[in-house]
């Protein structure tokens, strides 16, 4: 019966363990979805990066950046928060100048840029490296054979960090009236949480972040603890959600050493988006 009780013991605790390390696994994985449209000809390869705080990923990035190389994207999508308030530019800047001269990429600002109080430098240091920052617009995009409409729209933040007037409604119905119905539209913005305003502007995918998978989860049973603007127990903390007029894709993004919190069983992603025809 010792025996018995001791190898049950043991087990207990390697379970524990295994457990523990679990919660506290930060490396890096890779999220892939699929979405079909009959306005896809042409596939379409997406790598959606959000939230990246200026965090580190190896030498000079090297994990975050063979990553992507691997995956092929045809166009990097960065959803905001990249750069980060507190820490350096550094490892930001090492990843975007190392992808950017390989992809086309297209930046919107998220809440973090904006609490920077250096948000017109970042955008300048952007654009000066071949960045396109979509400022509350909308561009057609050719990949191959394949076109698509690609909106984008500043923070929240921005009238409040800035002082200059307007905000992303107003940046959302100038999109609107430049929307063409006959290409796959779409909208890349940093926080999930106004979807119900974004549903109104008939776009067919909508990508964010912010919400850093509610930076705690319970697998199998809790996507979210808490999360920024939603709260406690968050709607769309991470994932893909699909709605009668549109979907929503929200990355849990790549704050590691940045987040005031650890993350728990929420590993931080590079979202990959197969866009395909139907």
């Amino acid at each position: 019966m010792k025996i018995r009780k001791k190898y049950k013991l043991i087990a207990a605790l390697l379970i524990l363990l295994v457990l523990v390390l679990s919660a506290f696994d930060v490396r890096l994985k890779i999220v892939r979805y699929k979405i079909e449209s009959d306005k896809i000809d042409s596939p379409v390869r997406i790598a959606l990066v959000t939230d990246l705080h200026s965090c580190k990923y190896g030498e000079n990035q090297k994990t975050l950046i063979d990553a992507v190389n691997k995956e092929k994207p045809d166009i990097i999508l960065l959803g905001g928060d990249i750069f980060d308030d507190i820490i350096p530019d550094t490892n930001t800047k090492i990843f975007l100048k190392a992808v950017a001269p390989k992809y086309p990429c297209y930046y919107v600002t998220g809440n973090h840029e904006y609490w920077s109080r250096h948000s017109d430098e970042m955008i300048a240091w952007l654009r000066a490296n071949n960045i396109y920052v979509l400022d509350g617009e909308s561009v057609d995009v050719e990949i191959g054979n394949q076109k698509i409409s690609l909106s984008g729209i500043n923070d929240p933040d921005k009238e409040r960090f800035t002082g200059r007037s307007g905000d992303f409604y107003s940046e959302l119905d100038e999109i609107q009236r430049e929307k063409d119905d006959n290409l796959f539209r779409i909208l890349l913005a940093h926080r999930p949480s106004y979807i119900e305003n974004y549903l109104k502007y008939d776009f067919d995918l909508v990508l964010c972040g912010h919400a850093h998978g509610g930076q705690w989860r319970i697998p199998f049973i809790l996507n979210g603890v808490f999360a920024p603007d939603e709260g406690w127990l968050p709607k769309y903390a991470g994932g893909k959600y699909d709605f009668p007029n549109g979907q929503m894709i929200v990355s849990r993004g790549l704050a590691r050493e940045s987040t005031r919190v650890p993350r728990i069983f929420n590993r931080p992603e590079l979202v990959i988006v197969d866009v395909v025809g139907k």
